[in-house]
């Protein structure tokens, strides 16, 4: 018989929504094979299945098949597509793409345009999917959470805090996510501490993976307290919006 949360919320790793958690119950429990760390509150339950849209997907059918949640919700970081975006502006999509086959799935509130992908990008292929897709910001996971909502038929939302803005260009982050999803933290700082001039940019996109956390959190805090608290980020919060909707 499955736990009951009227909220399922799955992220991709704990430091994007460690501010929101740390007074959270954490529960392990196996699905599939596999042993999933789920933080619960009254309101809602969390679950960190990983980076990228294989992750997303185990994580989404689990915390779906053991909470039998009534609304799911992607979270986390994204990258900015639209150059008006800012580091710690938080996004609420109505559509999220599928980039391998430009599927789209239409989320319950929002008013932006996401688009999710395999890889990390660089700036060259940020600009490519915002003239192909006319979106504000890139993911790994979102689609695949929507995915599994939708074959459930169970209300999806998303809500992303751009940690990289348009003209970023990020390290290669992508070569050390294992194959469940997991970043090699270590095996990454061996990588750079051999590399100077990669220093400056690691830092800064620490900094600003920080203020993302901050600002996502920030509008999560909501499932702590009563649900007539709840709101949506508007169009344009943070600083603003300039954007294509």
């Amino acid at each position: 018989m499955p736990n009951i949360a009227k909220i399922a919320i799955v992220a991709a790793l704990e430091r994007e929504v460690r501010p929101l958690i740390k007074q959270w119950k954490a529960v392990e429990r196996e699905y599939g094979g596999r042993r999933y760390k789920f933080f619960e509150n009254d309101r809602a339950v969390l679950v960190c299945g990983g980076i990228g849209q294989e992750a997303a997907r185990r994580a989404t059918e689990a915390i779906i098949n053991l909470y039998a949640p009534v609304l799911v919700q992607s979270v986390g970081f994204a990258g900015a597509l639209d150059s008006t975006l800012k580091v710690g502006t938080v996004l609420a999509p109505v559509c999220v793409i599928d980039a391998k086959d430009g599927s789209r799935i239409e989320a319950a509130v929002g008013h932006w345009i996401l688009v999710s992908v395999d890889q990390p990008v660089s700036v060259q292929q940020k600009a490519k999917l915002a003239e192909a897709y006319w979106a504000h910001a890139v993911d790994m996971e979102a689609a695949a959470v929507a995915r599994g909502a939708q074959a459930h038929d169970i209300t999806f939302v998303g809500l992303k805090a751009i940690s990289d803005e348009a003209d970023f260009e990020m390290p290669p982050l992508g070569r050390f996510v294992t194959g469940d999803g997991q970043f090699r933290t270590s095996a990454f700082a061996g990588f750079v501490a051999i590399r100077p001039w990669l220093w400056l940019r690691v830092l800064r996109l620490a900094r600003n993976s920080n203020k993302a956390a901050a600002a996502l959190c920030g509008w999560l805090e909501q499932y702590n307290h009563e649900p007539k608290d709840v709101g949506e980020p508007e169009p344009g919060w943070h600083p603003s919006s300039g954007g294509r909707n």
